[in-house]
């Protein structure tokens, strides 16, 4: 039997908000492809979250430019964003599939996504409560 996922934008802050620890976590213990996974799992349920409360049907999806452009839909403001939502996505990527490189995603690669992140994400949090 297939676990139904929640429709209430609050359980999605709620994890999200978790999601946002672990990275900070595994930054402080120089875990880059972990704390890089976990970056986009946060953003992805932010922007998850700020979507449900206006509305939107849950979607599997986690490209986080994808759902930004569904975001935009309510607020244009957030197009700054888009570079780092990309960026952000690939960490999903390099964390869940072998790499064909030697390129290794490093803790100041996800610090710096995470410092161009923070104003997205403390933008839809005050969204979402305000909801």
């Amino acid at each position: 039997m297939r676990r139904e996922d929640s429709r209430y934008p609050a359980d999605w802050l709620r994890v999200a908000e978790k999601d946002l620890n672990r990275a900070e976590h595994l930054l402080s213990v120089h875990d880059a492809e972990a704390a890089g996974f976990y970056l986009q799992q946060a953003v992805e349920k932010f922007l998850k979250a700020f979507l449900l409360s206006k509305g939107w049907k849950l979607e599997r999806i986690h490209d986080l430019e994808a759902l930004l452009n569904r975001v935009l839909r309510h607020d244009p403001l957030l197009e700054p964003f888009r570079a780092v939502c990309q960026k952000i996505t690939a960490f999903y990527v390099i964390e869940r599939y072998p790499a064909v490189t030697d390129d290794e995603l490093t803790d100041e690669d996800v610090r710096q996504a995470l410092g161009q992140v923070k104003a997205l994400i403390e933008k839809l949090q005050a969204d979402i409560r305000r909801s």
